[in-house]
């Protein structure tokens, strides 16, 4: 009897397991630097096309191929899903050994096996995790999740921070154009003060983001940490001594001047419930302000903080060297 393992040998030298993606197209990828293991997806079919293109960790940076970027749980789900197809075609081989040789005559002696496997090997699935934020790359148009709200592109490595600061001042300016359809008068000055802290807020998170990335390229990477953006001279002062560029230079005069008072107007906002004082009129060059009476603040204003609020962002990125310089 000539025995041979065709279902197993019909198996080659590699077996191919396809990943699952979630419900939505995602797929899983986590970062393999130990020290990140930064979990994300991305959506096959978007982005960067071509052969032995890299791919980036949304949160570290690090660059890799995209081999090395599959899941512990999709590791398990593999190897355990190759595990039963081999168990499987053994299985399947082995059955040719069965026979059955009944007895012959009165006394004769039937002899037979048959061949009965264990319970098969179980597959690892699993279920890909909830992301709280999805973005869709400016620069090459992958569309990917992440933990957070700033991070690099796995395609082409863009960081979305810029595009994240447009989006955020683009929300300041829904807002402001929905003052037209309100008639409360205390519900729009509470809007538009609303709106005004979220061009502080945005350049905040953006410039201390950018600044985190760049961290390796300051003089001092501990003191990227401790970043903000929430008063601008401070901010250019800063940023001047860790990574020597001039961010009050890198934009118009006119532009700093509405973006500064903005920010002023906001301090007094929130700390002095709008009320003036000589500090504010000093520090901002507010000739019109007069101490002990409510600040001045204009829809049209809100506007012009956002428009130049974008442009020192878009300053800052420009002055700040890239991640990948060395």
């Amino acid at each position: 009897m000539t025995f041979q393992l065709r279902n197993f040998n019909q198996l080659g030298n590699c077996i191919s397991v396809p990943i699952p993606k979630d419900q939505d197209g995602f797929l899983g990828r986590e970062c393999p630097v130990e020290e990140c293991l930064g979990y994300f997806k991305i959506k096959p079919g978007t982005g960067l096309t071509g052969a032995d293109l890299p791919c980036f960790c949304p949160y570290c940076g690090h660059k890799d191929s995209p081999k090395c970027f599959w899941t512990k749980e999709q590791i398990e789900y593999a190897r355990s899903l190759a595990m039963r197809k081999i168990g499987d075609a053994i299985q399947r081989d082995l059955k040719q050994l069965e026979f059955n040789h009944p007895p012959r005559g009165a006394c004769g002696i039937g002899i037979s096996m048959e061949v009965t496997g264990g319970r098969p090997v179980p597959v690892r699935y699993y279920r890909e995790k909830a992301l709280e934020t999805h973005v869709t790359c400016a620069a090459c148009t992958l569309e990917y999740a992440i933990y957070g709200v700033f991070a690099f592109c796995p395609d082409c490595g863009a960081h979305n921070s810029e595009q994240i600061l447009q989006k955020n001042l683009n929300l300041v300016a829904r807002q402001v154009e929905l003052l037209q359809k309100i008639d409360d008068a205390d519900l729009r000055r509470n809007i538009l003060e609303d709106a005004l802290e979220n061009c502080v807020s945005a350049l905040d998170g953006f410039g201390r983001e950018a600044c985190r990335v760049r961290a390796a390229k300051s003089s001092a990477p501990q003191k990227c940490e401790h970043m903000s953006f929430q008063n601008l001279p401070r901010a250019a002062q800063r940023t001047g001594e860790l990574f020597g560029i001039n961010l009050l230079g890198g934009v118009s005069p006119q532009k700093w001047a509405t973006a500064h008072r903005g920010f002023m107007k906001r301090h007094v906002l929130a700390h002095r419930s709008g009320v003036v004082d000589q500090q504010y009129i000093d520090e901002a060059g507010d000739r019109d302000a007069v101490v002990g009476r409510k600040i001045a603040l204009t829809p049209g204003e809100v506007c012009d903080v956002a428009e130049a609020t974008m442009e020192i962002g878009a300053a800052l990125l420009r002055l700040l060297p890239h991640p990948d310089e060395t």
